[in-house]
């Protein structure tokens, strides 16, 4: 007898880490993110916009840290010791992105990432590489973070 193959089963399995921030849940690639971390207070400078949150001193590293609410276009909310910052590499910097929560570690077959339906140039959807079905029907969307802070790119030489 001859095995159907299960083309799911082929598909290259993708890990993205998942997280909550303005209402709806995100995911970027495991292999962006450094290292997770709880809140701590960071230095705020002046002139920065409005989602720059401040400065983070990691480990002798300064790493600039954004807010991920307020880059969508939700109001600034003051952290608290549950929100988290997630650190990630974003095109040559390491930056932190401050969330709501981290949810789960995301392991899907390439496959079922679907594409983002059309929607207004400048929304959060310009900022979404694909969207994945999660547990309980929620949609996570799948960011493509260079999208979503192009300041953070490096411009190179």
């Amino acid at each position: 007898m001859t095995a159907i193959p299960n083309p799911e089963a082929r598909a290259e399995l993708r890990q993205f880490v998942t997280f909550r921030a303005a209402g709806g849940a995100y995911g970027v690639p495991i292999t962006s993110v450094r290292e997770i971390r709880q809140w701590a207070p960071v230095t705020a400078l002046p002139d920065q916009p409005a989602h720059t949150f401040g400065l983070l001193n990691l480990r002798g590293t300064i790493v600039p840290v954004h807010d991920l609410r307020v880059r969508f276009g939700a109001p600034r909310v003051e952290p608290t010791p549950e929100h988290v910052v997630v650190i990630v590499w974003i095109g040559g910097r390491t930056v932190g992105v401050i969330v709501d929560s981290v949810s789960d570690i995301l392991a899907i077959p390439g496959n079922r990432i679907r594409p983002v339906p059309m929607a207004p140039a400048g929304g959060v959807a310009a900022m979404v590489s694909g969207l994945v079905p999660a547990a309980g029907g929620e949609m996570v969307a799948l960011l493509d973070l260079e999208a979503v802070f192009p300041e953070c790119t490096d411009p190179g030489p």
